[in-house]
């Protein structure tokens, strides 16, 4: 009897084990026909927040802080900004610019074609972030391509006409911002040869779009009436309601860049929010001290400041560099910001001063202050450091001057281009008597305030 039940025993065993042989093939074999990856809910419900907080950052964040700052006949026409770049860019990256920034690199400079109309995306993960679907991160990256053009409508404001206006959003989201974004997150020659750090979008937004900015300025020329004509913000409540959008979105943009629910991305969230507070205490500081009294522009200006300037190094360096950014780019941003009567361009909202400056001081700041220590993928990232300057690798600072100074240099002759084309197509600047009239009523026919 002891040997029968020892073979049932062996018998019952090897029927076991030969059943886990054939589950295991079968699932192996599920992998190797393409089974649908297993993604994790916990990462997957973090950036469907995050995208609903970025896409808030735009609308209505982006468009109260800049319709609260112009005239009161020129509101309507700086909320449709935004809220147009939020519904042109939302198709086209549909279409085609998710292609063109995160499609198979080609030469480093471009994303091939296969995503065209999200071709293949469905059933599948990025590389880039792996444990949630990849039409998740398609979103994720969309919110980022719309508030990026919308930033550097702050520039323009009260002197577009609105068919040029849309035809160089158009533009300019498909030719500057779709290769930008590829050579720095997509597999591009910034990324994968320069080794050059962006956790946000220092670069890829806030430096294309203060570079752009700035260009459009120039060849625009100054509003009808500026500087002799006071220009005061009619609805200082209603910017003051958008920085703080902005800021609460900015957890969006900062810690969902992390693309997981982790410590990374609680850490990205903390050196968001100090920074912000930082450079706050900073601008109004300087502010203080320069003029006599702090103003709540001032403070909603420093908050922004901020933010940008942190961008580039949430998910890289510590809280207490965090602090020391944020310092810096409050007091850096305001002085960018009273230089500009000095250099005689008319940057309508400052965006020059406050994303072309911040975001070019946070990206060289975050080559002195990142370390493996915060994300151990720094040393993949930069192509072998550990961390910046302060951790013993001067040479990260030279990788983000090169970044920063590749994104001038195409951002800015790129724009003009494209400028050059739109004016010869279609008249940038309004007639001098709709300027004067307001665009509300010239470029829209409707108007914010009835008496």
């Amino acid at each position: 009897m002891p040997r029968v039940r020892w073979r049932f025993a062996y018998a019952v065993t090897a029927a076991v084990l030969a059943i886990a042989s054939v589950a295991g093939a079968e699932e192996a074999a599920g992998a190797a026909a393409g089974a649908p990856p297993a993604f994790d809910t916990g990462d997957t419900a973090w950036m469907l927040t995050s995208s609903a907080l970025v896409l808030m950052m735009t609308i209505p964040g982006l468009f109260l802080f800049y319709g609260g700052l112009v005239r009161s006949k020129n509101v309507l026409s700086t909320v449709m900004h935004s809220f147009f770049c939020a519904a042109l860019v939302s198709v086209t990256w549909v279409l085609y610019g998710y292609s063109l920034a995160f499609g198979p690199d080609k030469g480093g400079f471009i994303g091939g074609l296969d995503y065209v109309g999200l071709n293949g995306v469905l059933g599948t993960a990025q590389a880039l972030a792996p444990t949630i679907p990849h039409i998740l991160f398609v979103v994720y990256q969309a919110t980022f391509a719309v508030i990026t053009p919308a930033l550097i409508s702050g520039t323009f404001a009260e002197r577009i006409s609105f068919p040029a206006f849309a035809l160089y959003m158009l533009l300019w989201s498909t030719l500057i911002y779709s290769p930008i974004a590829h050579w720095v997150w997509g597999g591009g020659w910034i990324g994968a040869r320069v080794g050059a750090l962006d956790f946000a979008g220092g670069t890829v937004v806030h430096i294309s779009s203060g570079i752009s900015a700035l260009v459009t300025a120039l060849y625009l020329g100054k509003r009808m009436g500026y500087p002799q004509q006071p220009m005061p913000p009619h609805n200082l409540v209603f910017s003051a309601l958008g920085a703080s959008l902005l800021w609460v979105g900015w957890f969006g943009f900062n810690a969902g860049s992390a693309v997981a629910s982790g410590e990374l991305a609680a850490t990205a969230f903390l050196n968001t929010n100090t920074a912000a507070a930082a450079a706050t205490l900073g601008w109004m500081a300087a502010e203080w001290v320069r003029s006599g009294k702090p103003t709540l522009l001032g403070a909603a200006s420093g908050a922004v400041a901020g933010l940008v300037c942190i961008t580039p190094g949430a998910g890289f360096v510590t809280p207490l560099a965090s602090i020391l950014i944020g310092l810096a780019g409050g007091v850096t941003c305001y002085y960018a910001v009273s230089l500009k009567p000095a250099f005689g361009y008319d940057d309508a909202l400052d965006v020059v001063g406050v994303h072309m400056v911040g975001g070019t001081l946070g990206a060289i700041l975050t080559g002195v202050f990142a370390t493996k220590v915060v994300n151990p993928a720094v040393p993949t990232l930069s192509l072998g450091l550990d961390g910046g300057l302060l951790y013993g690798h001067p040479e990260l600072v030279l990788k983000q001057v090169i970044a920063v100074a590749a994104t001038y240099l195409f951002c800015g002759v790129g724009n003009l281009v494209i400028l050059v084309v739109v004016n010869a197509i279609t008249p940038l600047r309004p007639m001098a008597d709709d300027e004067s009239m307001g665009l509300d009523l010239s470029q829209h026919s409707e108007q914010a305030y009835t008496s």
